[in-house]
């Protein structure tokens, strides 16, 4: 049996089709990826790289809860690794450190498979993504350039594969080149959500509201059946409105769409970690330029209180703590700093610490701490993953403190 990409998989042809059916909604960021990811599981209990595939899924949620069905998934996959191919083999390796905390010898597992199956999907996705949440835009894009010359058009998936390429260039500042393949992915498949993310990320980096705008709103009609990804797209439609100062625009966005809590989406997981980030950072952004958010914080803080020492994603560590600040929960944000300072991660001591530190200082007008804070980690802000988009909240609160800082001197 073979996977829609050609590759060799140890399992029968009902259990294959469905494999391939869960591949193309992993890709597709489809709201039923998870149903789908255990349906392979329940079609063949044998095949390893089954229950592989349901481990990455529930670890592509970067949430501690996640960890312990991924784990059982690892196990099962492991009982019956023996039989499998090198390359399921070296899967099951990837998902074991990555469980693990080892997200660097994942990497290199995948990166193995790559230079031998330069079209494993799975292996090409999940180093995209973890480059990405890594901070690492270089690499990101260096390990599609390696692969690149065995897809072109006529390759299954090209459309998915293209999409992830426009996004690393967009990430290296190749602005032409990442909006013409963006908006190749898309005119090959109009369902390509990273291709029009990626082109997304263009028009907001140029300044292109108007087009951004555009761009998203024609494109919406083909997201029937997408999963919360759809929340960030309409996040990027919200900044578009934002950088017009359309604010009641951005404000009904928010409530209707990207952090709309009784949409089936949030309902199904109401702290996901791209969902706060969108949330967190536009309220910041709105309060920055003086605009009143009411309540809307404290759903955020219920749900950062629950998730202190949770730190699978280091991007949304201070996205958390903006909710804990705006909040006025003192206790809980200290709380959380300390974790972050007694934490085995170099990451959280050195970078997020702070960064959080000075978000609280920010809320308390401390604008002279917040500088101290921030300043010696500015060029580390990277290391914390998320895209120049997103990290450019931190910049704003940076140079909002900066401002104010020199009002008060004067």
């Amino acid at each position: 049996m073979k996977d829609s990409f050609d590759l060799h998989i140890s399992t029968n042809a009902v259990a294959g089709g469905v494999f391939n059916h869960a591949l193309r909604s992993l890709a597709g960021f489809d709201a039923d990826v998870v149903e789908r990811a255990q349906a392979v599981r329940d079609a063949d209990p044998a095949f390893a790289l089954g229950h592989c595939l349901f481990g990455y899924v529930m670890m592509l949620a970067y949430s501690r809860a996640a960890v312990a069905p991924a784990a059982d998934a690892l196990r099962a996959a492991e009982r019956h690794a023996a039989g499998a191919t090198s390359r399921e083999q070296a899967h099951v390796r990837a998902l074991a450190s990555w469980i693990a905390g080892d997200i660097d010898g994942a990497l290199r597992q995948w990166e193995a498979v790559l230079a031998q199956f330069p079209r494993d999907v799975l292996a090409l996705r999940l180093a995209h993504a973890n480059y990405f949440w890594l901070g690492r835009g270089d690499d990101m894009r260096a390990s599609l350039e390696r692969v690149a010359p065995r897809w072109s058009e006529s390759t299954p998936g090209f459309p998915g594969f293209l999409a992830c390429f426009a996004f690393a260039l967009e990430e290296s500042g190749e602005y032409p080149a990442a909006e013409r393949y963006g908006r190749r992915a898309v005119e090959l498949d109009p369902t390509e959500v990273w291709g029009a993310h990626a082109v997304a990320h263009v028009l907001e980096m140029q300044r292109r509201a108007d087009e951004g705008i555009a761009w998203l709103a024609g494109l919406e009609p083909h997201w029937t059946g997408k999963g919360a990804f759809l929340h960030h797209l309409w996040w990027h439609r919200a900044m578009f409105h934002l950088a017009r100062r359309e604010f009641d625009a951005v404000l009904d966005l928010y409530d209707r769409r990207f952090r709309n809590l009784s949409s089936p989406l949030v309902a199904a997981l109401p702290d996901f970690h791209v969902d706060v980030q969108n949330a967190a950072s536009m309220l910041a952004r709105l309060e920055l330029r003086g605009v009143a958010v009411g309540a809307r914080w404290e759903e955020l803080a219920d749900k950062a209180e629950a998730r202190i020492g949770d730190v699978l994603s280091a991007w949304t560590v201070p996205h958390w703590m903006m909710a804990l600040s705006a909040s006025g929960r003192d206790a809980s944000a200290r709380a959380m700093l300390a974790n972050l300072r007694a934490s085995d991660s170099a990451l959280m001591r050195e970078v997020a610490a702070p960064v959080c530190e000075a978000l609280l200082a920010h809320r308390r007008g401390h604008y002279g701490l917040v500088i101290a804070l921030m300043a010696p980690v500015l060029g580390r802000l990277r290391e914390l993953g998320g895209s120049h988009a997103q990290r450019d909240v931190l910049v704003q609160i940076f140079s909002d403190s900066s401002r104010r800082a020199q009002r008060v001197a004067a």
